[in-house]
């Protein structure tokens, strides 16, 4: 880890904290290259850091400004595993598996990308605490062909790490649906959520790298701790034309 991830981690963490709050500042650019003994450029890319992930906003003249990070950021695109988000973006986290069984083919993957009947898929449920709480009800099916079974303590921890790491797969890309929807019948059990609660629903379909399909995902999460967030900039070809 290079020094200014080292230093927008530990910013990170005081922020979380609370030692800087929302509506705060950090300190100034030479203030924080003081404290820790590096450039000022070096705070600068640290706090670039902070800014891509939302946790602060610089203004001309007046420094950085700590946001409202009570909502923990999830990208819209890339395809990235929640250990490595948890480790990303530095909050703690814990998963407990709730289900880890083999099954038949779900009936609404029949017929996606050369799925049949006849397969077999691991259901996994996990939830995602976090501060102690469950905040995350994650749902996969996972192709037997290709992931063979999962050991519990493997779902608990990274199954991406396994994926590619043990068993040499290649994931390659995924396609998304992100939508709002009331909560079913795991969202009121695992969440504790009521039937007029709504839950932010992300579905995946994701692929290897030679597109074979092998995994969908269902990711159900509360409303109120939850944002998803991605940097976006306007085409120059599109600017060119006023």
């Amino acid at each position: 880890m290079s020094k200014f991830q080292q230093i927008a981690f530990d910013l990170t963490d005081k922020i979380q904290s609370g030692y800087y709050p929302s509506g705060s500042y950090l300190p100034g650019e030479h203030v924080l290259a003081e404290d820790y003994q590096v450039s000022r450029e070096t705070i600068r890319k640290a706090q670039k850091t902070l800014s891509d992930k939302g946790y602060i906003q610089k203004q001309k003249g007046k420094g950085a400004l700590v946001l409202d990070h009570e909502r923990f950021s999830f990208p819209i695109s890339g395809l990235t595993s929640y250990k490595e988000l948890q480790t990303e973006q530095g909050f703690s986290s814990q998963t407990e598996v709730i289900i880890n069984e083999t099954v038949k083919t779900p009936s609404f993957l029949l017929g996606v990308e050369a799925v049949s009947a006849d397969e077999k898929f691991i259901h996994l449920v996990r939830c995602r605490y976090l501060d102690g709480q469950r905040e995350i009800v994650d749902e996969d099916y996972l192709r037997l062909s290709v992931v063979g079974q999962i050991p519990n303590h493997i779902a608990q921890d990274s199954i991406y790490d396994y994926f590619e790491e043990k068993l040499g797969l290649n994931i390659a890309y995924a396609t998304k649906e992100i939508i709002a929807t009331p909560t079913n019948d795991m969202d009121q059990n695992l969440l504790g959520l009521e039937a007029k609660d709504h839950v932010i629903q992300v579905n995946s379909y994701v692929y290897l790298e030679d597109a074979r399909f092998f995994q969908y995902t269902s990711s159900h999460h509360r409303l109120e701790k939850f944002r998803f967030a991605e940097f976006a900039r306007r085409s120059s070809s599109f600017m060119d034309k006023d």
